[in-house]
């Protein structure tokens, strides 16, 4: 519990690049952190999160307020679902979190015993380098998905995450998923290919060398699609 009025006790299922980010933004914040699960390089945790203690997934929910889920896709409904067999979850503790491709419904097993459920995915690709991640999040947005009730407080943890905050509906998550997984994807595998390319032509350093262009390309890019959307946008509306 945290003894900052307003302050949530935070704890954190899972350790790799995303939770000790997201943990480490909310103690920024001003929200205290309870505990963290065990992940595969617990050394980085603690540089990230020095001195918090690394718990079971049912004890950070037991000690938590607002406890965020940051595990891969595929194992979000079956950890939200055992814990929920486990009688885990409490009435009114938040729950949040962080995958492109579900809203809040994945998160029902807790809502049906209480929990209040949240979704909120900041539009970054995580490092796990808490300095260059930190200041990525103030610079991003972020999805948030929740029931209506209760939709302020997911936009409210997304500022506080330094994002801001973008409504998504919980039947368009998976289209935004899609969205986000092409925008990555295609730009990771462009670069590896140029990369490749200029080390054949004998460029010592190729990601130095694409750098400024990737960079300036993809301003452009996005400067050209937003005009192109209002455009739509404006004609859409004439007629």
């Amino acid at each position: 519990m945290s003894g900052r009025d307003g302050r949530l006790g935070v704890g954190v299922i899972g350790a790799g690049r995303v939770g000790p980010v997201i943990g480490a933004a909310l103690a920024g914040a001003g929200h205290a952190l309870t505990g963290i699960t065990s992940g595969s390089d617990d050394d980085r945790v603690e540089a990230i999160l020095p001195g918090l203690p690394v718990l079971a997934a049912d004890e950070v929910v037991r000690r938590s307020e607002l406890v965020v889920i940051a595990v891969p896709h595929d194992e979000i409904p079956g950890l939200v679902a055992g814990l929920a067999d486990l009688g885990a979850w409490q009435p009114g503790q938040l729950v949040l979190h962080t995958d492109a491709g579900y809203g809040a419904r994945v998160l029902d097993p807790a809502a049906l015993r209480g929990a209040i459920p949240l979704a909120i995915h900041p539009a970054i690709s995580f490092t796990g380098a808490s300095s260059v991640d930190l200041r990525q999040l103030a610079q991003a947005y972020a999805a948030v998905t929740a029931p209506g009730p209760v939709l302020p407080i997911a936009q409210a943890l997304a500022v506080e995450l330094g994002c801001e905050p973008v409504v998504v509906a919980e039947e368009d998550r998976p289209t935004y998923a899609e969205a986000i997984a092409t925008a990555t994807e295609f730009s990771r595998s462009i670069v590896r290919q140029s990369s490749e390319l200029l080390t054949r032509v004998g460029v010592d350093n190729p990601g130095g060398y694409l750098s400024a262009l990737v960079r300036s390309t993809v301003d452009q890019a996005l400067a050209e699609g937003a005009g192109r959307s209002v455009r739509d946008g404006d004609a859409t509306i004439d007629g």
